[in-house]
């Protein structure tokens, strides 16, 4: 027969009344049990002997309230609880005492101190059933305090408005189990509520399942003959694919020991048979929302992730790796001082006719093609590409990472790109080029759009020193030449730069 309201409200008023005796119990017999663990690594037989004792009585005592807490508790019944309550902890203070006092010296303050919680702990719960179940008692005691009222009244509300059991969408299940029956069971009491069951007579076909099949919760017992549910879990676990599927054990094993270690194994939880249909149904329930959120978190940091691609990409395409990897880092303000570096400026000739002649669409398209072929050579050379000046392409060696042939890569970059113009417009353009080395200030200017860039008189220069070079060939400055190891090929000049005078010069193919 269902229980009305009134029934659960006065079930709840009594466990909440019994649960004030149950608390400072519970403290005792916790406290005691780590009193006696300490005794047995100490060695001292009777003082331990002693100790079991206590902890016995608490147990006792433990049993007793929570009988109380399951069958309520009369008026008529309250002196004959109240006797049978004092009997253990009498005896709790009395093993307690006779500890304290005849083992002080051989005992470490810490554990006498436990050992006096206990004994100050007995006192109080002594007070509280005297003032709950004592002969002073007023008979509506058992009542409890208006508070009490209220809390079992707003349980019972909550307990009579449903199942409490989720209704959620129906998943994929897999049960392992060596006995028939079990699996039977099992599959008719999860299809009823929709689930999609599999079954598997052992851990070996469990394990086959799970490599050929997508799961969503894994009920498992714990002794099956080829492999134990504590081994399986932990293999489980252990596989990247399966490890965040949940895992709830279902076995007639009582035994804590295992109960604690599938836990600590990963298990959701630890179901003993018989189980109840309706908690089976609210653990699966609760486990199948669990993996779904999973699966939701792990889709959202694919995709943020597939944008963080996304977004390194773009910068990569404007930005030099290691000046990337110091944004990651944090800062903010990045310029350097870059003490050696050879600056690389190409002007393609005959560029302007084109723009005359040809549609905006094609130009653009050649142009493009052309400077990604520079970009393609410049990463082959070790040189940084820093920007594109209308049909003008400016890039720098030795930057942002310092390298000792900056001037060695910049002319090989230079060479490879003369080249490949030639080769690209069979002669319709040429590029002019030129080379300067020296110091330079580096860093990131702009804040909506990033613009990696290098400044000082070796830029200037080396601007100038294209300028006034001669098309289809490569213009180096003295500075860029007496850093060179090759001694042969380069024809000196002098030229006559805008700003500067005549200088010294070289021309190399």
């Amino acid at each position: 027969m269902q229980d009305t309201p009134e029934d659960i409200r006065e079930r709840a008023l009594a466990t909440r009344v019994i649960q004030r005796l149950a608390g400072p119990a519970e403290a005792i017999a916790g406290i005691q049990e780590i009193v006696l663990e300490e005794i047995r690594g100490l060695g001292l037989a009777e003082a331990a002997a002693d100790a079991e004792r206590v902890a016995m009585a608490a147990r006792q005592l433990l049993a007793l309230i929570g009988s109380a807490a399951q069958g309520g508790v009369v008026p008529s019944d309250r002196q004959r609880l109240r006797h049978d309550l004092r009997t253990p902890i009498n005896a709790i203070i009395g093993y307690s005492e006779l500890v304290a006092e005849d083992f002080e010296a051989a005992l470490p303050e810490a554990l006498l101190g436990d050992i006096r919680s206990v004994v100050g702990e007995c006192a109080l719960l002594l007070a509280q059933i005297d003032r709950v179940l004592g002969p002073d008692a007023e008979a509506g005691s058992l009542a409890g305090s208006a508070l009490d009222g209220l809390v079992a009244a707003s349980v019972a509300r909550s307990l009579a408005a449903g199942s409490g059991v989720p209704q959620g969408e129906a998943g994929r299940v897999l049960v392992i189990d060596d006995t028939a029956e079990n699996l039977d069971l099992m599959r008719r009491q999860l299809g009823r509520h929709g689930h999609e069951v599999t079954t598997a007579g052992s851990a070996s076909e469990g394990l086959v399942v799970l490599a050929r099949a997508e799961i969503d919760v894994i009920l498992v017992d714990v002794l099956m003959p080829d492999m134990n549910g504590i081994e399986l879990l932990a293999r489980i676990k252990q596989n990247p694919r399966w490890r965040h599927i949940p895992i709830i054990v279902v076995s007639g094993l009582k035994d804590m020991r295992a109960v604690t270690r599938c836990i600590a194994a990963g298990a959701e939880d630890y179901l003993q048979r018989p189980v109840d249909p309706v908690l089976l149904h609210a653990r699966v329930g609760s486990c199948l929302e669990k993996h779904r959120w999973h699966q939701r978190e792990l889709r959202y940091l694919a995709e943020i992730e597939y944008e963080r691609d996304r977004a390194d990409a773009m910068l990569h395409a404007v930005l030099p790796a290691p000046v990337i990897a110091r944004l990651r880092a944090g800062e903010t303000q990045i310029a350097d001082r870059v003490p050696a570096t050879t600056i690389v400026f190409a002007d393609i000739v005959g560029f302007t006719p084109w723009t005359a002649r040809l549609d905006p669409g094609e130009l653009l398209q050649r142009l493009t093609e052309i400077f990604l072929a520079f970009d393609d050579l410049a990463a082959q050379h070790g040189v940084e590409k820093i920007k594109t000046i209308g049909d003008a392409y400016m890039a720098a060696s030795g930057v942002p990472l310092p390298a000792e042939d900056h001037a060695e890569r910049a002319l090989g970059f230079a060479r490879a790109i003369v080249g490949d113009i030639a080769r690209r417009t069979a002669g319709e353009m040429t590029i002019r080029v030129g080379l300067h080395s020296g110091p330079v200030i580096a860093g990131l200017i702009g804040r909506s759009r990033f613009v990696y860039d290098v400044w000082g008189e070796t830029v200037n220069l080396a601007s100038r020193i294209e300028a006034a070079g001669t098309p289809g060939r490569i213009h180096l400055s003295e500075a860029t030449r007496a850093l060179l190891r090759d001694a042969g090929g380069f024809e000196a000049r002098t030229s006559e730069l805008r700003g500067v005078g005549a200088v010294r010069t070289f021309l190399a193919d």
